[in-house]
């Protein structure tokens, strides 16, 4: 299964009155774990910033007047999505942007049946509790030391471990099998791997016959008898 997990940053709270999307940061998850694939970008808004947008991710419009257009990045952008599953913190705030974005630059809008949103995943399990991305990084104990500001890859790859957290992906992946059957675990099928070919024994033709000499010494009782091949 792919997910796309992703964040971005904005000139303010609304692109319904002319706020644009600025930055934008995307982690690609396959069956829940990173796969190292990333779309990072930022764009020339074409319009001024405001302060309190620049306090928050300390983008300048001098910084981004170089940077291209949405709509010049948007072909790349949409096939990087492909029809994955899309995740983000408050995604309705991401997603509106996004939307806006792929509309000026006359692209379909990405379906909203394709949004999870970690803030209602998070509320959901921690009712009453903080739940804004850097609270979460700390209940969950993930390093967060580099968020001096905010950054859209940034925190793409901080949500994504947050992520696995809050559906408890992680406990699943730990779980041992010898069967290789899927599992079913927090609604998702975990597919274990056997390794391919077996490992180089460590343990030398000497050593074994030594370990059967002294075994044999414990008398007819031993229970390591028990676990000595024929061969």
């Amino acid at each position: 299964m792919r997910e796309i997990v992703f964040d971005t940053e904005t000139t303010g709270l609304d692109p319904v009155q002319g706020d644009r999307l600025v930055e934008i940061g995307c982690i690609e998850l396959f069956n829940r774990f990173p796969t190292g694939r990333t779309f990072h970008c930022y764009f020339n808004p074409e319009r001024d910033m405001p302060e309190q947008a620049f306090q928050i991710h300390g983008l300048s419009v001098e910084f981004l007047k170089d940077k291209p257009r949405f709509a010049e990045k948007a072909e790349e952008l949409v096939g990087f999505l492909g029809e994955a599953q899309l995740v983000a913190h408050n995604a309705t705030f991401d997603f509106g942007f996004l939307n806006a974005e792929l509309e000026r630059a006359g692209r379909a809008p990405v379906n909203r049946e394709r949004m999870i949103d970690t803030l209602l995943l998070a509320r959901r399990k921690h009712p009453g509790g903080a739940n804004r991305l850097d609270d979460l990084c700390v209940r969950y104990a993930i390093d967060n030391s580099r968020r001096t500001k905010h950054g859209a890859l940034l925190d793409a790859e901080l949500l994504a471990e947050v992520y696995v957290e809050l559906i408890g992906a992680r406990q699943a992946q730990l779980v041992l099998s010898q069967s290789t059957a899927p599992v079913e675990l927090s609604g998702a099928a975990i597919v274990v791997r056997q390794r391919p070919l077996p490992l180089v024994p460590r343990v030398s033709v000497e050593e074994r016959a030594a370990h059967r000499a002294f075994v044999a010494t414990l008398g007819a009782g031993a229970i390591w008898l028990d676990y000595i091949s024929s061969d």
